[in-house]
């Protein structure tokens, strides 16, 4: 199976509502910024595995939080 894409915008949105969730200082919010800015596809893999790593109560806020 393939793996989903998720644009830059995206995951600007996507650490803008895990600053609420986790704080800014969270490493998966650094992350997610810092992959939002650049685009770069090694900032963008650590990105997604540390999001992969979090709570499944986090993920899902902050996945329901974009929806909305």
């Amino acid at each position: 199976m393939e793996e989903a894409k998720i644009d830059r915008a995206a995951m600007g949105h996507l650490a803008k509502a895990l600053v609420f969730i986790c704080g800014s200082d969270h490493p998966t919010t650094v992350a997610l910024a810092a992959a939002a800015e650049s685009g770069s596809d090694q900032d963008v893999k650590k990105a997604r595995a540390l999001f992969l790593r979090l709570k499944p109560g986090e993920r899902q806020a902050a996945l329901t939080m974009l929806a909305n």
